[in-house]
């Protein structure tokens, strides 16, 4: 795990996200990127230099994230973008490759009762960068235990566990498997790939509405400090193919959450 991502967005709680990364990123002497997108176009006379003032104006608030978080010896860059936040995150990936992305789960303080916000929603969407969803406040710790919830035991490429094997490998953690059978199942999706028996102390398997209300069920036996899902279509957070957001009666937990999916070759 080389470069580490965080987007920045209005909250004002944005610099315990970056804290959050920093503290991640130290684990594994990985750079981090402060990320801003705003959006400009040039215009002709006195106002010819918009672009440039504003993404001055990015970088100086950028700089005081940065500066009122404690680096640990980490190195933090920064990334501005003019334009469309999916096309920016692209862009840079191509350019730097993009390990994880840590972000919160909502980058603006408005709208309370939703836990994934329409900016994050559109990231974990649109891209196909791993991503480490992490509540505002958390304060990073080593995971002990890891919580590994899905609906199909399929997996196409074995490169999506990467995240997931990096943190056990640095950190020790006990990965539990929870296979939740949810209506319409087929029988291929209980074949659960040797990729993933093989990092997992136990697989526990259970039938449910969804696989969310088997989290719910497992969640207080298994006490993890991660819960890590896959990004699938038809898997944990399937609604956000309907739309950018998922509500807070949908899905929450208080504990990171890391969203799995291979990049594309």
């Amino acid at each position: 795990m080389k470069n580490i991502l965080v987007p920045i967005g209005t909250s004002s709680k944005s610099g315990e996200t970056l804290q959050y990364a920093v503290d991640f990123a130290a684990a594994f002497s990985a750079n981090v990127f402060l990320m801003d997108v705003f959006s400009a176009s040039a215009k002709t006379g006195s106002l010819a230099n918009i672009s440039e003032k504003i993404a001055e104006s990015s970088k100086e608030r950028l700089k005081e994230v940065i500066g009122k978080v404690d680096a640990k010896g980490t190195t933090v860059k920064i990334a501005t973008y003019n334009g469309d936040i999916i096309d920016g995150l692209k862009e840079i990936d191509r350019e730097l490759g993009i390990d994880l992305i840590i972000i919160a789960p909502r980058s603006n303080d408005i709208k309370e009762e939703l836990y994934l916000g329409n900016t994050t929603g559109k990231i974990i969407k649109q891209t196909d960068i791993p991503a480490l969803v992490v509540p505002k406040g958390t304060v990073f710790k080593p995971f002990k235990t890891a919580l590994t919830a899905f609906k199909s035991g399929i997996l196409k490429k074995k490169r999506m566990l990467e995240p997931l094997l990096t943190i056990q490998e640095k950190f020790g953690t006990v990965v539990n498997l929870l296979l939740v059978k949810t209506p319409g199942y087929d029988k291929d999706d209980l074949k659960v790939n040797p990729s993933l028996m093989d990092i997992s102390e136990q697989l526990t398997i259970t039938e449910n509405a969804t696989t969310y209300q088997g989290v719910l069920e497992h969640f207080q036996s298994q006490q993890p400090d991660l819960l890590c899902v896959f990004r699938r279509k038809r898997g944990f957070f399937k609604k956000l193919w309907e739309k950018n957001t998922i509500l807070k009666s949908e899905f929450f937990v208080k504990i990171p959450v890391l969203m799995l999916r291979v990049k594309k070759d």
